[in-house]
């Protein structure tokens, strides 16, 4: 794994940033508009749904920022190449990868209709060109509507993406790292899931671990990184605080920080990064309790390595430092930021949204490069995000 590549260098100074377009999110146009200003603002990686669809939107929009790089460049944006693309899956149930489901027909015709201001995805129609219900492609999982409809009508589907539907993506699309999503005490469907991709896993330049915090988290980390050793790329342990909720308000970031100290603390070999909550409160939180990564920081030398314990199955850290170092406080190597950069964009989406289109020379829907104004909009109000984490 060679240093050249943009996206670990940032891993290992502790600027990784990713932008999370969402498992469960299959808006083609929203997709391939998101990816293209946050790779514009200098983003290390994109994750999208599991979906070629998606794949090409997503891919797609990484093509027109390399034709952009030198404007971005010039108005002092971060762009220094393409960021890497990865995908999701999951070894069993999981928010993120399900959809609200609900039959308007049903409904009241005196209801307040709380579902449809609260969802963040505006997802939630009535009488939208002859529509009502779930826009599908819209809706990405987080359930906010489940609990407040008044008359319990609103439901979820779930679905497990399957080492079948993944491994020909990861053969004939590019794609360069893989994001498992589990939970604690599902090793046996971990197990079947990873047999069924690791024939394939020398093809990626990462693996990425999402896993929400419970009873036995470190324990059960250690037993997926016994699992998955030895790898061929970089692993990122991704601490999901709480997931989906980033755009809530900035208590939501103390369960993503609390939950990265925890994973910091085991050792646990590969690198951490924060997911679930995050928003422009966490780099700011980072830096005051000194978990982000400084300018010379000799963390980057650090190594681990498993070693496991005589009295039980589970690996525990055996610390292998530079011998003319000492050991730096451990920090975080990034950040996904989810609802909340999507959210920050979207007033700028719905202003594309409602722009006329010239037919004879673009085709609908209007993309984010066709007009510029809104372009560089976009990537700059991406960058007051991407721009906390750079400028550690």
């Amino acid at each position: 794994m060679t240093d050249l590549y943009k996206p670990l260098c940032s891993l290992k100074e502790g600027h990784w940033f990713k932008l999370i377009c969402g498992a469960s999110f299959q808006h083609l146009p929203a997709v391939r508009n998101l990816t293209l200003a946050y790779a514009l603002a200098g983003a290390d990686c994109i994750d999208v749904a599991a979906d070629p669809a998606v794949i090409a939107a997503a891919q797609e929009a990484l093509e027109v920022a390399k034709l952009l790089a030198v404007d971005a460049q010039q108005q002092g944006f971060a762009y220094q190449g393409s960021p890497w693309l990865m995908v999701s899956l999951n070894d069993g149930e999981d928010p993120h990868f399900r959809k609200a489901e609900f039959n308007p027909e049903v409904c009241p015709v005196e209801c307040p209709r709380p579902c449809e201001k609260i969802c963040p995805a505006k997802a939630i129609v009535f009488d939208r060109n002859l529509f009502s219900g779930v826009v599908q492609d819209l809706c990405y999982g987080c359930g906010r509507c489940i609990p407040i409809c008044p008359n319990d009508l609103i439901y979820t589907r779930s679905y497990v993406a399957t080492p079948g539907a993944i491994a020909p993506l990861v053969l004939s699309t590019g794609v360069d790292a893989l994001e498992i999503h589990t939970q604690v005490g599902r090793i046996t469907e971990f197990k079947r899931l990873w047999q069924g991709i690791k024939p394939w896993v020398n093809r990626l330049k990462l693996i990425a671990i999402s896993c929400p915090d419970g009873d036995g988290m470190i324990d059960y980390l250690w037993n997926l990184h016994s699992i998955i050793a030895p790898l061929p790329c970089p692993l990122i342990w991704q601490t999901d605080g709480r997931p989906m909720s980033g755009d809530i308000g900035d208590g939501t970031t103390l369960a993503a920080v609390k939950l990265s100290q925890k994973v910091l603390a085991a050792g646990l070999p590969g690198y951490v990064q924060l997911a679930g909550g995050t928003n422009d409160y966490t780099v700011a939180k980072l830096r005051a309790i000194g978990l982000m990564k400084r300018s010379g920081d000799a963390g980057a030398d650090l190594r681990f390595r498993g070693q496991r314990s005589e009295k039980s199955n589970n690996y525990k850290p055996k610390v292998k430092s530079c011998p003319s170092l000492h050991a730096p406080r451990p920090s975080i190597s990034g950040i996904a930021y989810g609802s909340y950069a999507r959210a920050l964009l979207l007033p700028i989406l719905e202003q594309l949204d409602q722009m006329p289109i010239n037919q004879d020379t673009v085709v609908p829907p209007l993309r984010l490069e066709d007009n510029q104004k809104l372009l560089w909009q976009a990537v700059k109000l991406a960058n007051s995000l991407v721009s906390q984490l750079k400028s550690v």
